[in-house]
């Protein structure tokens, strides 16, 4: 595997499930292919989960890791090409991202989107020039448009925690106060998409994905009507992406919390979120911390995914 950015780069959903549980019962099992061996991690943006799942999976695999905080703890990055340098960015990232793939073996890009220019975004121009510059296996820990570790993360808690074979899964837009990137939930459904769920996506109009993530998905706009009979229910926020309101809170609808009220509409469902989650605007206090909250089990499962993608990504050396 030389890049990981979406569902297809990791093949059979269901071999790298299995794959990924495997890795879960022998986290050390694979030290040796990462021995002597570097991973640079490389932050445009804030983490918490992320950071410190793929820095741990990394050093189960044996790996020297490294974090670079771009704009912290480095010259400022120029991104576009032609630009005259006279501001306050130092350094242009074409001289910039050949120098990191020179001190390391593989690459982690997080880049969020800028919601300056829809064209910019969806192109992936940051993580797509790591990609083409570095000479080095490059995977996104979240970018512009897609957050594929964390997807992958889901797909593994909710078959570890399905009741039947083909469960019904929900992803629910719910209200926040700031305008958020559609990464989380683009991967979300890019992944589910793609494996054997009953998948169903529910926001108010206005809000609509685009469609090459949403592909054959059920859209349902009657969020109760979507939430009956679910087994799983992913709660996310995202601005709006159609134009020309790409970026834009549309609505702060607080009737589309997620509650106990709402909850029990459902095949007595689990609760998901990537996390960090504003309580009583996405979910309630009594929906996170009720015993069908999976949110931590799913955020540990974040270790597993990036391990299994780091392992493919070493045994391609």
């Amino acid at each position: 595997m030389k890049t990981y950015t979406n569902v297809k780069d990791l093949g059979d959903l269901q071999t790298a499930v299995k794959e990924a549980l495997e890795i879960k019962k022998n986290r050390y099992a694979y030290k040796h292919l990462g021995e002597n061996k570097t991973l640079l991690m490389v932050f445009f943006n804030s983490s918490l989960r992320t950071r410190l799942s793929t820095q741990k999976a990394g050093m189960n695999l044996g790996m020297n890791t490294m974090v670079l905080d771009i704009n912290q703890g480095a010259w400022k990055l120029e991104t576009e090409r032609g630009v005259i340098m006279d501001g306050d960015k130092s350094e242009h990232i074409l001289e910039a991202i050949p120098v990191m793939g020179s001190y390391c073996d593989i690459i982690g890009v997080r880049a969020f989107a800028q919601f300056e220019n829809k064209e910019d975004d969806y192109q992936e121009k940051i993580l797509n020039q790591f990609i083409k510059y570095s000479g080095k296996p490059v995977f996104s820990m979240e970018a512009a448009t897609g957050h594929p570790l964390q997807a992958f993360a889901d797909l593994i808690t909710i078959e570890e925690y399905k009741k039947t074979a083909r469960p019904k899964v929900v992803m629910t837009w719910a209200p926040h106060p700031k305008a958020l990137p559609q990464a989380v939930p683009n991967s979300f459904a890019d992944f589910m998409n793609e494996a054997d769920v009953d998948f169903v996506i529910t926001h108010p109009e206005g809000y609509e994905l685009d469609p090459k993530f949403v592909r054959g998905a059920r859209v349902e706009y009657n969020q109760d009507k979507a939430l009956e009979g679910a087994d799983f229910v992913y709660a996310k926020n995202w601005a709006a992406y159609a134009d020309p309101n790409y970026g834009k809170i549309l609505s702060k609808d607080m009737s589309w919390t997620v509650t106990t009220q709402k909850m029990a509409l459902t095949n007595n469902a689990y609760f998901m979120h990537c996390l960090p989650v504003r309580r009583n605007m996405i979910v309630s206090d009594d929906v996170i911390e009720s015993p069908q909250s999976i949110v931590i089990p799913e955020a540990a499962n974040r270790e597993i995914s990036a391990q299994t993608v780091l392992k493919r990504m070493l045994e391609s050396l």
